[in-house]
């Protein structure tokens, strides 16, 4: 990134996460299949900040090509070849499980050949908790990011899938340091309705919460979009709560809702649309050829203040 962009930013929010993040130092982030300019790009980026140190994992040929085309530099940095991107993804996935990578990060595959080659049962990264996607949005007008999830993995989750996927949004909200964290359970309206199975859902997250099942947030659902993040329209429909109004969480019913809710945002309000997988043993970087440079280094910073978080606490605790 040019010093003209970095002075043109529009996204203050993501510039506080990557200062944080170049201040935690840089995190060894394996980057599958970098085989067009723009996944090249974000890579090379996110280095040239101090945010990652990468390798680069695909064909080394069209890796060359790649950087011969945008004119970059890639000399200095690893290339492991491997002959197309279901390799690809599975070697970088390898390069984690051999601790050689702390973080992965999209190329220029499709999201379902890195997501398969991550969920794969002997070889890949799961871990008990449900994966799920985390958009990190920074919408001109707020003094803190707001979480959307989950758009872009779990297509209709049930109640147990919503349980791991508000869970991991939480963890990622207390990373980024949200104080308190805000969780709005979205819907159509803010009554619970046997005909509408998202408003059980809902509810039946704000109890679990209650109950100690959901930790570290305050919850409250269903909750309409307007209720959830206006304090005008939560007054109005007299909403006594400490989440309506001033959510910084919003967990969508489904990936459709999730997806248009977070890419209306952006192309309609000017919004950056950071993007990360959770609930892997380590954060999965997913990056758009349609993501502003802004955004691809903010997806990059979250992952390194989510590996410096773990090795805290692994220091912390022995475990």
């Amino acid at each position: 990134m040019n010093a003209s962009t970095a002075q043109q930013s529009t996204h203050p929010n993501y510039d506080r996460l990557i200062a944080a993040a170049r201040n935690a130092g840089p995190v060894t982030v394996a980057v599958a299949h970098p085989c067009d300019r723009n996944a090249l790009e974000a890579a090379l980026d996110a280095a040239e900040m101090g945010l990652i140190k990468p390798i680069l994992v695909g064909p080394e040929a069209r890796i060359r090509q790649a950087a011969d085309a945008g004119k970059f530099d890639i000399s200095a940095l690893t290339l492991i070849d491997t002959p197309h991107s279901h390799a690809s993804a599975a070697r970088a996935v390898e390069l984690v499980r051999e601790g050689k990578a702390q973080a992965l990060m999209k190329g220029s595959l499709h999201t379902d050949e890195l997501m398969g080659a991550v969920v794969a049962a002997d070889t890949g990264l799961r871990t008990a908790r449900r994966l799920s996607h985390c958009f990190i949005m920074d919408v001109p007008g707020r003094s803190e990011p707001l979480i959307i999830t989950d758009a872009a993995v779990n297509i209709n989750p049930g109640l147990s899938e919503k349980v791991d996927i508000v869970q991991n949004a939480i963890d990622l909200a207390l990373v980024l340091k949200f104080d308190p964290v805000k969780v709005a359970i979205l819907a159509a309206v803010e009554t619970v309705s046997a005909k509408m199975p998202s408003t059980i859902d809902a509810a039946a997250l704000c109890k679990m919460a209650d109950r100690g099942q959901i930790t570290g947030a305050i919850l409250d659902g269903p909750l309409a979009m307007d209720n959830a993040i206006d304090p005008e329209a939560a007054a109005i429909k007299n909403l006594v709560s400490p989440v309506a109004g001033q959510a910084n969480v919003l967990i969508a019913p489904d990936l459709e809702a999730g997806n248009m809710l977070a890419k209306s945002l952006t192309f309609m309000a000017g919004a950056g649309a950071a993007g990360i997988v959770l609930g892997a043993r380590v954060p999965v970087i997913l990056t758009s050829r349609a993501d502003s440079v802004e955004a691809r280094l903010a997806s990059c910073a979250v992952a390194v203040l989510l590996v410096h978080s773990k090795a805290s606490i692994v220091a912390a605790t022995g475990a």
